[in-house]
């Protein structure tokens, strides 16, 4: 893959550089402000970028508010913000939407380096990547309002599981149901989010996203 490395520290930056060289990737860009990762993913055109959400000059949300522009001016351009932090504002506007190949990690919660290149190549393939801090952030700040009033508890549960790009097996396994109970929950919450079956779309990703897009 032709990668874009977006991130403030230098040891980081360059660590990130080394380790995707050394797995077979090409780093076209590594820099270390917002500014700058605009330039490189126009120019360049990658595959996926890498990107922190605090980066200068202020260190708050430059790299996030970067993502989302880049991904308004083209749709399904890959991004997976890598951060210590959930920004749970602007997060939701970036995963707003039906283009998927996005993803959103957390630094300390990346226990191995497989688990981080795994996510990065789902989120180039155009999958919707998101840690389980994440979800659970993201859910508890909009509340019960919107489409999520609707579904219940174990609804939730798995709609949770989902966004967390777990497949029916794997969430019938955490959660000790059958694999028929599974898909007769998946298929409730599709229909209570008025999504009906599509060739065009990952109804799997749309439910997460309706969600959060509430």
């Amino acid at each position: 893959m032709r990668i874009v490395v977006a991130e403030d520290s230098a040891i980081l930056r360059q660590g990130l550089a080394e380790l995707l060289g050394l797995r077979g990737h090409e780093v076209v860009a590594a820099v270390k402000n917002a500014d700058d990762l605009r330039v490189a993913v126009r120019e360049h055109a990658p595959d996926v970028s890498i990107v922190d959400i605090r980066m200068p000059p202020t260190h708050t949300d430059e790299g996030l508010r970067a993502a989302i522009e880049l991904r308004a001016e083209r749709p399904g351009c890959a991004i997976l913000m890598f951060s210590q932090y959930v920004e749970t504002t602007y997060a939701k506007e970036l995963l707003a939407g039906e283009a998927g190949a996005v993803g959103y990690l957390l630094k300390d919660r990346v226990a191995e380096v497989s688990d981080f290149l795994t996510a990065l190549e789902r989120v180039a393939a155009g999958e919707t990547v998101l840690d389980p801090e994440v979800v659970r952030q993201l859910f508890a700040t909009t509340g019960r309002s919107g489409p999520l009033a609707e579904l219940t508890p174990r609804e939730r549960e798995v709609l949770g599981m989902m966004a967390q790009g777990r497949s029916n097996s794997a969430i019938a396994a955490e959660a000790h149901l059958s694999a028929g109970s599974v898909e007769k929950y998946v298929t409730s919450i599709f229909g209570k989010l008025g999504l009906p079956p599509s060739e065009g779309h990952n109804r799997r990703v749309l439910a997460v996203l309706r969600y959060l897009d509430s």
